[in-house]
This record gives structure tokens, C-alpha cells and sequence, in this order.
């Protein structure tokens, strides 16, 4: 077995998107939006009403291969932070977490961040997926999420 002691654990990705936070933020925090502009094309559908609003909320969503996760709220500031840790229906969190920050950049304008983070993932079958997550997958997500926003 290789040791991909190479691969970096965390990977970000971001840019300028130009909408407020608050518009951005709704699309975000809505999961049953979230299939709408995921680059990965992991996420299939989460049901309506889970809009979330603090940490400690968990959401579900289907993913495209037809399992569900429930999404465990961690870190919540309306309108600038949030993140999840993904674990299957009934089970504590592997260990990896997918954060989105936002900075109001003023008249219009944010900047968008998104961060996967697998540094204490355990689950050895989730390790080929988590490395092949890179920060061109993620800007994939803010790209179409900035596509579906600027377009209004």
C-alpha cells in the first residue's frame, strides 16, 4: 500500500463572486439547493425545509450513487461560516468536514471560500475519495455557484 503522505488533508478553494453574502449564503445553507450547483456532482437531492440555522442541526441529502448522509452542523455564523461533517444515517462522522466562509468584499461583491478537510478521517474506505478530492473540485462547486447567483 502507498503512503500519500504527499497529499495535502486540507484543500481550499475560492474567488470573488459578485452578489452580497446574505444571497449567497441563502443557496448555501439551503441543502435542498445545494444539488443545484455541486461541481463534484455528488449530490443528487436533500427534501425542502432544512434551511440551516445553527451548529448541532443535522440535514440529510441523497447522494447521486443513492445513499444518504446525514449532514452533522459543526460551525454556523449566519451569513459567513458554515460546516458539516458527513456520516452515514445513524453513525457518528468519519472525520471529514467541508466548509464554506464567506468576506463581504463591499458593493456587491464576496468572497467565497470552500474547504474540505480530512485530517482526522479514520474510515480507511473513504480515504481514496478524500484524496481524490482536490481544490479544482471544489472551485468547481464556487464556480457553478457563482454561475447560478451572477446570472440573476
Amino acid at each position: 500500500m502507498t503512503d500519500h503522505v504527499d497529499v495535502p488533508r486540507i484543500v481550499s478553494a475560492g474567488r470573488e463572486i459578485a452578489a452580497d453574502p446574505a444571497q449567497i449564503f441563502e443557496l448555501i445553507a439551503d441543502p435542498a439547493q445545494q444539488p443545484r450547483w455541486d461541481g463534484n456532482d455528488n449530490l443528487a437531492t436533500a427534501p425542502e425545509g432544512q434551511r440551516v440555522r445553527g451548529v448541532g442541526e443535522v440535514f440529510t441529502m441523497r447522494l447521486t450513487v443513492g445513499q444518504v448522509r446525514e449532514n452533522h452542523v459543526v460551525e454556523f455564523e449566519e451569513g459567513r461560516r458554515i460546516a458539516w461533517r458527513p456520516a452515514e444515517p445513524g453513525h457518528e462522522p468519519p472525520g471529514h468536514l467541508w466548509r464554506w466562509e464567506l468576506e463581504p468584499l463591499g458593493a456587491g461583491r464576496t468572497r467565497v471560500t470552500h474547504t474540505y478537510d480530512w485530517t482526522r478521517l479514520t474510515d480507511e474506505k473513504r480515504m481514496v475519495r478524500a484524496r481524490a478530492t482536490t481544490s479544482d473540485r471544489l472551485l468547481g462547486s464556487v464556480d457553478r455557484l457563482a454561475a447560478l447567483i451572477e446570472k440573476d
